[in-house]
């Protein structure tokens, strides 16, 4: 009898079969059959579990959404997010409506309730924001903690609220909880740890977190795997991904015509996240850094 239609351990066909959860390949008719076949099954599941995974790992995410101001795809960076109303907008459009408003009083481009210029009152604003389920305030004001801007250095309490966003979902909390556990800031070093957030920070979508997963498979040497994760990473416009790709062309890692492949879909990437009045902000902002 085929696994689709009988218990892989007894043989009994009928209804109300369950497929084994990890493989999906063969299906039981109670726990008991389950147990007596681990023995023989579990190399098998091992292997189609891994290859699930992966199939998941390796899947291309969405794009990061559009700025609701000018409706461009969001860059990597240069964003800012508003802690009234919770929309992440581009500095483009920050610096533009700064701009087009002189001296006046700072209000926010999109909702245009008054901004606060004080960490304390942001901090504030974000709490309230988190109480109807923010998962970015809830990450914003995890990193504040742990950074210690506007409110007491603290690790626990950043990751306290990074673990409760990252179970909503926020890959962001997901890529900032790995890195905690990778330089065992404030906790155990603990790199399998590392490894599991950054993975479902990479499936979320967070490009950082695809990155470092590239980079612990080099280290590794798994360059094969970390070649895939640095051409996702680079098609969402990560420049040092796209080094690390140009440098396993230049090493023999990696054809030319994937090297070429991996310079377009940055490019497109770059393309469409590009206005000239980003380009300004972005000369605006890096000469008040500097």
């Amino acid at each position: 009898m085929s696994a689709v239609s009988a218990c892989a351990a007894c043989d009994k066909d009928g209804g109300g079969l369950k497929a084994c959860t990890a493989c999906k390949l063969v299906k039981y008719c109670n726990v008991t059959c389950q147990k007596a076949r681990r023995p023989q099954h579990k190399k098998e599941c091992r292997k189609r579990a891994a290859e699930i995974f992966d199939d998941t790992l390796f899947r291309t995410p969405p794009p990061k959404g559009d700025c609701p101001i000018c409706f461009l795809r969001l860059p990597l960076s240069y964003t800012q997010y508003q802690e009234c109303c919770g929309k992440i907008i581009c500095d483009g459009c920050v610096c533009a409506d700064i701009h087009s408003r002189g001296n006046q009083k700072c209000i926010c481009p999109f909702c245009r309730a008054s901004a606060s210029l004080l960490e304390d009152e942001k901090n504030e604003k974000m709490k309230e924001r988190i109480v109807v389920g923010d998962v970015v305030a809830m990450f914003e004001l995890g990193y504040r903690y742990q950074s210690g801007t506007g409110v007491p250095q603290d690790i626990n309490k950043a990751l306290e609220l990074w673990h409760r966003a990252a179970k909503l979902g926020c890959a962001e909390s997901h890529c900032s909880i790995g890195g905690v556990y990778f330089n065992g800031e404030g906790v155990e070093k603990d790199v399998k740890k590392a490894k599991y957030h950054w993975e479902l920070g990479a499936i979320g979508g967070h490009v950082t977190a695809r990155h470092n997963l590239g980079m612990f498979e080099m280290n590794a040497g798994n360059v094969k795997r970390a070649m895939k994760h640095l051409m996702i990473s680079a098609g969402f416009g990560d420049d040092d991904s796209l080094e690390k790709i140009q440098k396993g062309f230049s090493d023999g890692h990696v054809t030319k015509t994937y090297f070429e492949k991996a310079v377009r879909a940055h490019k497109k990437c770059i393309d469409e996240t590009q206005s000239d009045q980003r380009d300004a902000a972005r000369h605006i902002l890096g000469n008040i850094e500097t």
